[in-house]
């Protein structure tokens, strides 16, 4: 069977509020194209497939005709997991309809874990492939808390619950294997952190459970498993040196730290039990540019991306000495007559005066809930042998209060 792995699509996510809804509309209609022209058998959605748990109409419109389209053939399947992004309930809410177009979605832990490995059936309607279709696994999945728990007691059981899990479900695989008296390929999927995983800068990837706790080891993966899809971190990468537990990564820039990344999906077809692994590039569809400097390299940058009648949206970082105090107007003026748009500037001048104890005009938008905790930290003088505990406790807050209202949607 040929299988395609993509994640992390974040159909509704904003770019320093810019909409993005033309290039999820472009990448998903080639996504479509690819899969029709390869002839895909299965299509794997490994988590984050809405950048919030309330996703807009359109963010929704996008998602169902992608899945009309490509399911539009009764021979394929599509196998849809949650991410730690994804409302599970949003998600499972029409599981029981899209079944009738072979789209299996899994949006949160089965009360049997069991019920996660989906036997899939060939053109032929022989049992050619097993997925085990398991979804990000939030705290309350996969541990019990305990008062006094330290930090590493918790750590333990997060990873020792992951551990289990995968377990079970890969055990129940290979009973259904087992059952069918023939050795077809077991494939898995995982919304996690994998230890060793590479990350960027502003990629708006979170923190999964307690600061940056529970970093999966490959031990914890039952060697039963072929190939293992994986979603959650957004460069493309091999896990642990090896070809079979990939992150496909995300199909776009989510911000202007990935834009030079060469996004993609995975390709993989399997010849008995042996996967053939490849890695597809992803078009760019809406170019995300960079220029820093001083005023005169800056201006320069502008210009020969005026010559080359670039789209690109920019991103300026301005780090001359001389202090511009209209320096958005004088960008703005910069880019008249071309359509290059500038999303934000960072004055990073102003900025070092300001840590010199000057005023400047940072606002909340510009800080997450963790530097505004941070702040609160520095304002009251924590002392720092204490900052340790108190940021594990409040991101161990915020992530239980994010997935309270991801389940209660």
């Amino acid at each position: 069977m040929k299988i395609l792995h993509t994640s992390d699509w974040h159909i509704g996510r904003a770019l320093h509020g810019r909409k993005r809804y033309a290039e999820y509309e472009a990448f998903l209609n080639w996504l479509a194209d690819l899969i029709e022209r390869e002839n895909i058998d299965v299509v794997l959605v490994a988590g984050d497939v809405f950048d919030n748990s309330t996703p807009s109409n359109y963010a929704q419109e996008l998602y169902y005709r992608f899945l009309c389209r490509v399911a539009a053939t009764a021979n394929r399947h599509v196998v849809v997991t949650a991410g730690n992004h994804d409302s599970p309930s949003f998600l499972n809410a029409p599981k029981e309809l899209l079944k009738f177009l072979n789209v299996h979605v899994v949006g949160c832990a089965a009360e049997r874990p069991e019920e996660e490995a989906l036997v899939l059936l060939g053109p032929d309607k022989e049992p050619r492939l097993i997925v085990c279709a398991i979804p990000y696994l939030r705290d309350r999945d996969i541990r019990i808390a305990e008062a006094g728990e330290s930090v590493e007691d918790k750590e333990r059981k997060i990873i020792e619950g992951i551990r289990t899990h995968y377990r079970v479900v890969c055990a129940a695989a290979e009973r259904l294997r087992a059952g069918l008296h023939k050795h077809i390929p077991i494939v898995a999927m995982g919304h996690l952190f994998a230890a060793g995983g590479q990350t960027v800068e502003g990629d708006g990837v979170r923190e999964l459970y307690i600061g940056s706790l529970a970093q999966v080891r490959t031990d914890v993966f039952p060697e039963a498993i072929d190939y293992l899809a994986l979603g959650h971190l957004h460069v493309p990468q091999r896990v642990g040196g090896s070809d079979f537990i990939r992150y496909c990564g995300s199909p776009l820039a989510i911000g202007f730290g990935e834009a030079e990344q060469e996004k993609g999906v995975v390709l993989v077809e399997f010849s008995g039990n042996m996967p053939s692994v490849t890695h597809v590039p992803v078009p760019r569809f809406q170019a995300l540019k960079t220029v820093r400097g001083d005023w005169h390299t800056i201006v320069g940058g502008i210009d020969d991306l005026k010559l080359q009648a670039s789209t690109a949206w920019l991103e300026i970082i301005y780090e001359g000495d001389e202090i511009i105090a209209n320096l958005r107007e004088r960008l703005d003026e910069a880019i008249v007559g071309s359509a290059l748009e500038i999303l934000t500037v960072k004055n990073n001048r102003v900025l070092a005066l300001a840590m010199q104890g000057l005023d400047t005009e940072e606002t909340l938008d510009d800080l997450d809930v963790t530097d505004v905790f941070k702040r609160c930290l520095d304002a009251h003088t924590v002392p720092e042998d204490q900052r340790t505990a108190l940021l594990n406790a409040y991101q161990e807050i915020i992530t239980t209060l994010d997935e309270a209202d991801q389940l209660a949607l």
